[in-house]
């Protein structure tokens, strides 16, 4: 890890011991280090990032609950060996939500919420979801988990009129979804495509992957059965941690 690891700041509304987590997430995902590599010693974290060993070690007790790092007593920490792959997904035979899917699969769904606010619509948003520019939109984006392990970065668009409470929603473990049909808007079908992309550094640090590591873009509109627009979303998944499966026919 780099010499040159910034302190972690007191200020802010996350506890000392998460930003403390993510500053090493971030380095271990910037550096590179693969399976097996050592972390530095406690003394020298401790020193690097301007916290004390209580703090440390909840952060890194963090760490090892998603995965990424591994104790060996007597030896120090280690970057964990990568997560297993999340059971496919089935595609595009059906539309449901990321929650719906990860409980299908016997899997449990989470979420880091990054934003979840209103801003007006830009002109491009406005035409795909077939509203005048400057209509309030929710912004909502979340880095998405199964088992606690990030798997995709999800940014969503949703006109605010048709779900008003939804900027006073908690989405670390609901269902947009979920939310919206409780206003009585039902997800009916999705125009998507996808593509293979690589992450930059932002995203590589949201996912714990390394800069240039490849991702899957999912970009999609969901629609209700009258074809009216309800959502933009992208959604960008880890290449190794998750994947899409679909059924070929003949006609």
């Amino acid at each position: 890890m780099t010499e040159d690891l910034a302190a972690v700041s007191g200020d802010g509304p996350a506890p000392l011991w998460a930003r403390a987590a993510d500053r090493i997430r971030e380095e271990i995902a910037r550096r590179s280090l693969g399976p097996g590599s050592r972390l530095p010693a406690e003394r020298e974290l401790c020193a690097r990032l301007d916290v004390s060993r209580v703090t440390l070690r909840r952060a890194l007790s963090h760490l090892v609950d998603l995965g990424l790092v591994t104790a060996s007593h007597g030896r120090g920490w280690f970057v964990a060996a990568p997560a297993p792959v999340a059971p496919a997904r089935d595609w595009p035979q059906h539309l449901e939500s990321f929650t719906a899917t990860a409980r299908r699969k016997h899997m449990r769904p989470g979420s880091v919420v990054l934003r979840n606010a209103l801003a007006g619509a830009t002109l491009d948003e406005a035409e795909r979801l077939g509203v005048v520019a400057g209509t309030p939109l929710l912004h909502l984006e979340r880095v998405r988990t199964l088992n606690d392990v990030r798997v995709a970065l999800d940014h969503t668009l949703l006109v605010a009129d048709l779900a008003p409470d939804l900027p006073g929603v908690d989405f670390t473990h609901a269902s947009l979804y979920e939310e919206v049909r409780r206003w009585g808007v039902e997800p009916y079908r999705a125009e998507a495509t996808i593509e293979a992309r690589t992450a930059d550094e932002e995203l590589a640090g949201h996912l714990a992957v390394a800069p240039g590591a490849p991702v899957l873009v999912l970009d999609q509109l969901v629609l209700t059965r009258d074809d009216r627009p309800v959502l933009l979303s992208t959604v960008r998944y880890s290449g190794d941690r998750y994947r899409l499966r679909t059924t070929l026919k003949t006609d």
